[in-house]
């Protein structure tokens, strides 16, 4: 009920209303049945935007922290993103995110529709970044086809670092649905899940239109700190998306 109300009573009409978004290709996400819609990050506004156009409900896995926050402002937050469809995820140790991938799988089998970002934070310049093997996993263990979603321009709406939404053009693509029923028993093979990440990444570029990146966005983000305190470090030469697809695990990973 309370999703409902968020999406077409209180947030969605005025996402509607303020940032005009061009869908393209909403028919390829199943009218049922389990199935992730795997999608680049750019901005928080994502998890808001393409849910607001997505005919079923999309639920989320979220950092923890949007849910244990102390007080009347953690109540609120807690209520906002539960309304909003997602579910809180503690990383803060390995059997944590194992857990967390056990929820997500879950709910892929009973039928719900996941949106997940594979590169597992937003990206910091706007580029493509490495896949966590996170989404394959997932997609290995409960059968579902996974979806590339293309989020265009909501890196402009919301900015990393600001708190206002400024109003501009956005347009969401979903791409052909991804079939890796072909991998089907080989759920933990890290060689496999690799190259079906790898897949999923090169379809979002392809998607999206994003330069591909092949380090983690996370390991960008401290490059980036260790640059603006004046500490050099080396990044190393990048694959692009379609090369690290056929490099085996101890150079693409």
């Amino acid at each position: 009920m309370l999703y409902r109300l968020m999406k077409y009573v209180f947030l969605g009409p005025l996402l509607r209303l303020f940032w005009p978004t061009k869908v393209v290709g909403a028919e390829n996400i199943p009218e049922r049945g389990g199935a992730i819609l795997a999608s680049n990050h750019l901005a928080v506004a994502d998890s808001f935007f393409m849910p607001t156009y997505v005919k079923r409900k999309v639920t989320f896995p979220a950092k923890q922290e949007y849910f244990t926050e102390k007080g009347v402002k953690g109540t609120l937050k807690k209520w906002f993103f539960t309304g909003v469809g997602q579910f809180p995820i503690d990383r803060s140790s390995g059997s944590a995110a194992q857990a967390a991938l056990d929820t997500a799988t879950r709910l892929v089998r009973e039928g719900h529709l996941l949106g997940i970002y594979p590169e597992g934070t937003r990206s910091p310049d706007g580029r493509l970044y490495k896949g966590k093997t996170g989404v394959a996993r997932i997609a290995l263990e409960s059968g579902g086809l996974v979806v590339p979603v293309a989020m265009i321009g909501t890196d402009k709406v919301n900015p990393i670092g600001s708190k206002m939404w400024w109003p501009r053009k956005l347009e969401i693509r979903f791409g052909k649905p991804l079939d890796f029923s072909r991998y089907d028993g080989l759920a933990g093979d890290r060689f496999v899940e690799r190259s079906i990440t790898d897949e999923i990444m090169y379809a979002l570029m392809e998607l999206s239109g994003q330069e591909y990146v092949d380090i983690y966005a996370a390991r960008a983000k401290e490059l980036a700190a260790a640059d603006a305190a004046g500490v050099r470090a080396a990044v190393p030469a990048q694959a692009s998306a379609r090369e690290a697809a056929r490099l085996p695990e101890s150079k693409a990973g």
